[in-house]
Order: structure tokens, then sequence, then C-alpha cells
């Protein structure tokens, strides 16, 4: 199994080597300069305009037993463009070579959150879950849909996944069932009979024949214990998947079968949703969740031994984010602002969103359970628009 351990993350053996050549010159020269190195993206993935950190937890355990001081986001806060994540000062050999690991921490599973909480505001309180596992690393299975549920997702499809989480995991029968069994109402009777009660009665309704034909089928097959029909149809297929919804959601109803919910898979993200949502009552999205863009933060020095310093392009000297209790508003300002800054223009105090996290080497940060973040996400959720 070519995976790292967490010994050989936390040892800088997945360091690129730049960082371990720098660690090797700064020994042999008996240089040690106290830096302040922050983390933060200077853009967004298409230009969309707020992102969620995900990977503090893991990034602070990275850190923990070094000589540090790290101050950091809150895991699952919302944060905009050029605006630092974290800001850790000490002797830079303390840390160099946990650079890329500490990216690779925050720069995936944050693209994962963003993209299931676009999803998760897109789709309202529809129901949403992660169905993106198969398109990556099974080993990576755990941590992509921890990423996706804390950014809203209510559900994941992966067993251990849901396991870790808590939760039940969340699934409906694929098109093989169908295929071997040879009929949807037989994969639903058959279904309906061997399953857990308290699993949910929902039928894959696009194998063989018509959607809306399917569903009705399903729907005779079991009557008032079906739950919801799922459609799945490659879009090489489907043609106007909105028009298909319109004619099950005519057609079931039509037979008293409103009671029937209508999921929609394959092929979904954030604006397929928007579009979709007259009809639809829930989402499972696979590949534009766990294939998610990642988020580009980069690691850059802005302090040596207290004074401002820093590479082109970037603003020198440890700072905080602020942001407004009222309306939503961040600003960057100076480690060491004036304290007339912590009030907005629109009159509401701002916080400071950067908070101590690690404190001589120790995590002093308060963790917060999965489901604690996840709350947290959908509460800031609330006050940005997709």
């Amino acid at each position: 199994m070519r995976t790292a351990t967490e010994q050989e993350i936390a040892s800088g053996k997945t360091t690129d080597v730049y960082f371990q050549r720098t660690a090797e010159i700064l020994t042999a020269l008996g240089i040690h300069r106290v830096v302040t190195a922050e983390v933060k993206a200077t853009s967004l993935p298409e230009s969309i305009p707020w992102a969620v950190v995900c990977g503090i937890h893991d990034a602070l355990r990275l850190l923990e037993g070094r000589k540090v001081n790290v101050e950091a986001l809150p895991e699952g806060t919302v944060f905009r463009p050029d605006q630092p994540i974290m800001q850790i000062t000490g002797d830079y050999l303390e840390f160099c070579t946990l650079e890329t690991a500490l990216l690779g921490y925050l720069c995936q599973q944050s693209g994962v959150a963003t993209k299931a909480a676009r999803c998760r505001k897109a789709a309202g309180s529809r129901f949403l879950a992660s169905f993106g596992a198969r398109r990556m690393h099974p080993a990576l299975a755990p941590i992509i849909d921890r990423a996706a549920y804390i950014g809203g997702c209510d559900g994941v499809s992966v067993v251990l996944s849901a396991e870790l989480l808590g939760i039940r995991p969340s699934g409906t029968m694929p098109h093989a069932l169908v295929i071997v069994l040879g009929d949807v109402a037989e994969a639903i009777k058959q279904f309906d009979a061997i399953i857990d009660p308290g699993v949910p009665r929902i039928a894959l309704v696009d194998t063989f024949s018509d959607e809306k034909a399917e569903a009705v089928r399903a729907a005779e097959a079991v009557g008032k214990k079906l739950s919801g029909i799922r459609l799945d149809t490659p879009g090489s297929r489907r043609g106007d998947m909105a028009k298909i919804l319109e004619e099950v959601r005519w057609e079931l109803n039509l037979r008293g079968y409103d009671h029937v919910k209508i999921m929609v898979s394959g092929g979904l993200d954030e604006y397929e949703i928007l579009r979709l949502n007259e009809f639809a009552d829930g989402y499972g999205v696979g590949t534009a969740i766990s294939s998610a863009r990642t988020i580009d933060f980069a690691l850059d020095i802005v302090e040596v031994e207290g004074k401002p310093i820093a590479k082109r392009g970037k603003k020198s000297g440890r700072k905080q984010v602020l942001r407004c209790n009222q309306c939503f508003r961040s600003v960057v300002v100076p480690f060491n602002y004036p304290r007339d800054l912590i009030r907005c223009e629109c009159g509401a105090d701002r916080c400071e969103l950067l908070k101590p996290a690690v404190q001589d080497g120790t995590v002093i940060a308060d963790l917060k359970t999965d489901k604690e973040v996840r709350q947290f996400v959908l509460d800031q959720l609330s006050r940005v628009e997709i």
C-alpha cells in the first residue's frame, strides 16, 4: 500500500525535497531565525466569493510538539480570498519540512468542504448526500466524506465514513441489483423484504425503460412503503432532466403517490441543483464534491525576528482578520491593530477570527466535534450568497 503513515508525515518525509535541503543548509550554518509564516489563498477556484476552511484540526496536530505558536481560524470558518487562515511563529527549522504536508491537509479538504457548502446552499433544506468516494483513492474516502459532511452534506455513502462520523450511511440500490433481478419492481420488492425496515425504500428507476414508467412500477410494487425514487440517468441519455422530473412527479401524483420523494444523482453540481430544485427533493452529489478544485493555499514568511518582511506580491507582517457580527464583512488588519477598528462601518462590533491554537507546541484550540463544526458551517451559510 503506497500511503504515508502518520509517523512518516509528522517526521517530514512527505516534504518537497527543497525544504529538506533548506533545513540542511540552515542547520549546517547554525542559523536559527524566529519567523512568522502565514497560510492564505490569494484567489479561489472559478472566482467564487468565499470558501470553507477544513483540515485545521489535522494541521494543528501536525504542529503539536513543535516549539511554535499558532493562530488559526476555527475549523469550518467561512473565509474570503487574501485572508490568512493560519499563522505560525517559531524557529523556522521547527516547521520548515512540514509545509508540504500542512498545505496538503488544508488545500484538498477545504476544496471538498467548499463545494459541499455551495451544493448545500443551492439545495436549501433538501436532502444532500456525498456519493463521490469511487472517484478517489479508497484510503481517502473517510477524509473526503468528513470534509463533505462538514461542508453541509446530510449523509455519506461509504460505510466506514459513516461509522467514523456517527451517522447512518446513505444510499439506495445500484443498477446492478435491478439488472441481476431483471426488473425494478422485483428489485424494490426484495429490497423491502430483506433490508432493515429502518432503511428508506428508495427505488432506482432508470435501468431499462422510461423513468416515469419505472417510477410507477416501483410504486405499485410496494405501495405506501415506497419513500422515494432515484434517477441517475447519465447525461448522454437523459435529455432535459428538469422536464423528466416534472413528468415523473406528475405520473406519481396522478396515481396517489404524492408522498414519494424524488432523488437525483449523476453529474450534479450547485448550478444543476439550482435548476432542478422545483421538482427534486434531494440529491446525491459525486464527482463535483469528491474531486472538487483544491483551494490553493500558500505558506509565506511575513516576519523574521519580529521585523516585517515578505516576498514580492505579499503583504508583510503578522495579521488579524476581523469580521463584523452584523453585516458579516471582513477586513485584514495588522496584528497590533488600532482598537477603534473593532467597530465596523455599519456600527456593529467585529470579532477576531484568528484564534490562539498552539502555544509552545501544545494544542490549546477547542477542537469541536464533526457535528459541531458542520452546524457552525450551516450557521454561516445563512449569511452568504452562492
